[in-house]
Formats: C-alpha cells, structure tokens, sequence
C-alpha cells in the first residue's frame, strides 16, 4: 500500500498515474486486496507440501535402496521419472488458468463496483437492462473459463491418479519382488519368512516413498498457480515501478500518429519550481496523445490587484478539457511535460475544487479540515469555534448543530446537496489557506450572491484564484482570461470585464432576433 499510495515527500501518487495515466492495469483494487493474498497463502503452504515430502522420500528411498540393491532404485527411479515427464507434458498451464481467473474475476468485480457506485444515475436513466447485460457478459466470461479449468482439472486428476497410485505402485512392487525370487549379489540367502517379512518391509517402505513422492508431484499444481499469482503480483509492481520513473503504456488515439503530433510527443520539457507559474511553449497533451494546444505560453502573476476589493489574477474560459488538463499539470506532476518548460510554485501551494467535491469517510471536522487530522488542526493552534467561524463565512455553520456536532460520522455525498458539498469545499479552502486555488466550475451550484462572497472573501487572504468556468458572472473577480477557441487556438489578454459583458448581452440580443426571425 506504501508503493500503491505513495510517499507525500516524493509525490509520486501512484494510484491515481495507474488508473488515468497507464492502460496496463484496470483493476488495482483487485490485485491489492486478491491477487497478493493468493500469491502469499500459496507462498506460505509451499513449504509445508515441499519440505516434509522431500525430506520423507529421501529417507525412504535410502532405506529402500540397502534393502533391495541400488540397481533396483536406480532402475524405480527411470521408471518414475520418465512417467513423471510424460505426466508433466500433458498438465495443462494452471498458472496461466489462474492468473486469467484472477483477472476476470477482478474485471467482474470492477464492473459491480460500478453498479453501485452509480446507481441512481442508472436508476434516472432506466439503465437496468444495459448494465444486467454488462454484469451478464462478465459473469458469462468467468463461468466459462472456471468450467474450462474445472474440466481440466477433472481428467488431469484422474491420468496424476493412475499414475502415481496405479502405475508407479506396479513398478515399486516389481522392484520390492526382486529379493524374494531372485538371488542378489553381496547378500546372503534368506529362507522363506525372512523373504517375506523382507518383502512387507520393502512394500511398507515403498508405499510411505510414493504417497511422499506424490504430494511433492502434487504440489507441481500449486507451483503452478503460484507462479500464475507471482505474474500478477510481479505486473503490478512492475507496473508501478515504470509509473514512479514516468514510463506510461496508454493507448493512443489515431491523431497522435501523425507527423507533427508524433513529434510533439516525443519531446520533454522542463518542470522548475518557482513562486510564480509561467508556462513558456509548452504543449497540453491528454494521457491518450491527443494534442490539445501545441504551444502554450502564458504568465500568472500571484496577487494582482484589479481594484481595491479583488486580488484575483487569472481565468479561463472555454474548452473545460483544456483547462483541466492544464490546471492538473500546473497543481501536480501527474501529467509528463512533452516540451517546452513549466514554472510553477510547489503542489502544497495548490488546492483544487472540482465541480463534485470529494468528501472523504469520517466526520464532520474531517469534511472541513481533509487531508488533516484533528491532531494536525490542534497543531495549528485552531479550535472548533475557528473551525465554525470559517463555515459561517459559507454560511454552513448550521450544519453542525442540525447533524449532531463536529464528531458526527456520515456518508456526507448523501447527507449533503450538491450545493452544500461545493460550500464545504470552499471552507476547506478557506480553512488551508493556500496560494492558489484552481476552481473547476467550482459554484455551479451556489446562488450567484453566495458565489460573490466566497470569491470576495478568497481574495481577502490573498489567495490567488486560478477559475476554469463558462459563467460570465465570474469575469467580473478575474483580472486576466485565457480563451480557448475549440481548434488549439487561444487568447492569453487582460480581463476588461465591464465590457466583456456588454458584449455579451449584446450577442444574446443578437441571438434572440435571429431566432424570432
């Protein structure tokens, strides 16, 4: 899980590169929580089928050779070994068998987890039958295989049987035979009844060697699925140790074929630290090779002053997919930069609020104070009535009493509209204090007064707010704007916003005679 989640010091953020950035893995959670307990009980049992048998058949073996002849052994062990190579070659690949059935049971599982992560989605749009077909499809694949292997297994088990038992028993009472009808060299002749008691002895002997020989061949099937979960669990790290150097495997849409977005891709730029972002040529690129922009240079200035009231420096309109890609790559490292170089301050200066805020399992302090603990509040020397004063300024701070206090736990997704989520969000931001925030249509659902005092309040603790929306209402907080045009084009040019929405009214009125006409 250290590796999966990654270490806060070095930023590497492996579980969110594997599921957006690399098209290796699907189904980590299956492989985590599945696959690596398989892969560590088959482990933990191998010694146990291993080392007593092994040890068992060379004891036996020894006592049987000094008592029918080294000939005789030698002779038992071609015998069985060749039996064993013929039973080797038609086992079929266990290990291949079950490291599939760990995939598609993951990929079973994945498809569930999905049912229930968006139901009343599905519910709204009356998707039962479609995702009955999906979860049926998987079921469907799974079966097949299980009774695929099962059969295998079945006429596998039934050819190791008459070998080991029927066979390899025939040859071991050949061999046991030999001192009671034939006279061996360097041993004395024996009467009857010692031949006999000679001949139980041996068979004794014989019959503990095969069933301790027979578990060791046994375990030849669980060697074999665990090599199957050794592949599984070795992709997995693999993968992650290719993921932390920055070697992705995604499939490429058809245009990151071409000449020049070939060439694009194949470039690397610079990421610097710095107190200000500046991007200077540098390509937005998606993590499937589509190329967005080609070159993209623009300069955001921390706290410049539009007028006495806002601080706010920068906005982008437009393409939200543009904006997003460059926003991530601006607050994290998640995206390679294929060219040009990137200024940027480090990500702890960042904090982003998306559209659909994530609100984490736990309390409500947890909600407002994430990713900190309560330890880590009282460390900073802020209380719960600071904590309330920072969900009064949402205008939230009802909330508290209405659920039952700080502590109360909830799944706040449900408890919480979405315009109640977006507010918690913002006194989370208001809460951490950051530099920059990067706000993904961040009011959407707040009343448009609501939306003014957050964005006044913000810029009242110089926080400095970087706005991918399509609102006009928000120009008015923005000193700068970045306008895509849909075909990789932009514009980077101060933000005049009086005029701007004159423009925009004048275009709607535009837009309204044509349609009466």
């Amino acid at each position: 899980m250290g590796q999966y989640l990654g270490n806060d010091k070095e930023n590497d953020k492996i579980f969110y590169k594997l599921a957006n950035l690399d098209d290796r893995i699907q189904n980590p959670d299956q492989m985590i929580t599945h696959d690596i307990q398989r892969f560590s009980a088959h482990l933990a049992a191998i010694y146990s089928n291993l080392a007593k048998p092994t040890l068992d058949v060379i004891l036996y073996n020894y006592q049987l050779s000094r008592n029918v002849g080294a000939e005789g052994l030698v002779l038992l062990t071609i015998l069985v070994q060749s039996s064993a190579a013929l039973l080797r070659a038609l086992t079929p690949h266990f290990g291949a068998y079950a490291a599939l059935s760990a995939q598609l049971s993951g990929s079973l599982r994945h498809t569930h987890s999905r049912l229930s992560e968006f139901s009343e989605e599905i519910a709204f749009f009356g998707g039962e039958e479609t995702e009955k077909l999906l979860l049926e499809r998987e079921y469907a694949g799974l079966m097949m295989h299980e009774n695929m292997v099962l059969g295998k297994r079945w006429w596998h088990g039934c050819v190791e049987e008459g070998i080991v038992k029927w066979l390899w028993g025939s040859f071991g009472l050949c061999i046991c035979a030999i001192p009671v009808f034939f006279k061996l060299p360097g041993v004395h002749s024996l009467d009857l009844g010692s031949r006999t008691e000679g001949f139980v002895t041996n068979r004794r002997l014989l019959l503990s060697s095969s069933d301790a020989f027979g578990r060791v061949l046994y375990s030849y099937k669980d060697l074999s699925e665990l090599a199957g979960y050794t592949a599984r669990v070795s992709m997995l790290l693999d993968t992650m140790a290719d993921v932390r150097k920055g070697k992705f495997e995604k499939a490429l849409v058809s245009s990151a074929s071409t000449e020049e977005n070939a060439k694009i891709l194949k470039g690397r730029g610079e990421i610097l630290e710095s107190e200000e972002i500046q991007f200077e040529n540098v390509p937005i690129v998606t993590p499937n090779g589509d190329v967005l922009v080609k070159s993209l240079s623009f300069y955001v200035k921390p706290g410049v002053v539009v007028n006495p009231r806002y601080s706010v420096s920068w906005a982008a309109f437009g393409l939200s997919t543009v904006s997003a890609m460059m926003t991530t790559c601006v607050t994290r490292r998640f995206i390679s930069n294929v060219g040009g170089i990137v200024r940027k301050p480090p990500a702890s200066q960042f904090i982003l609020i998306p559209q659909r805020p994530y609100l984490s399992l736990g309390t409500l302090r947890d909600q407002v104070i994430y990713p900190h603990s309560k330890a880590d509040m009282e460390e900073r020397g802020i209380t719960d009535t600071e904590l309330l004063a920072v969900l009064s300024v949402v205008q939230m701070d009802h909330i508290v009493e209405r659920e039952g206090g700080w502590d109360v736990a909830r799944e706040w997704r449900e408890a919480l509209s979405g315009g109640d989520q977006q507010k918690i969000a913002w006194a989370r931001l208001f809460y951490h204090k950051p530099k920059y925030a990067v706000l993904d249509e961040a009011t959407s659902l707040v009343p448009p007064e609501m939306e003014g005092m957050m964005m006044q309040h913000a810029t009242e603790l110089g926080i400095t707010l970087l706005t991918v929306s399509h609102r006009p209402s928000l120009w008015k907080y923005h000193s700068m704007i970045l306008q895509y045009d849909g075909q990789g084009g932009y514009v980077f040019t101060k933000l005049d916003a009086e005029k701007r929405l004159a423009l925009q009214q004048e275009k709607e009125m535009l837009e309204a005679k044509l349609l009466e006409v």
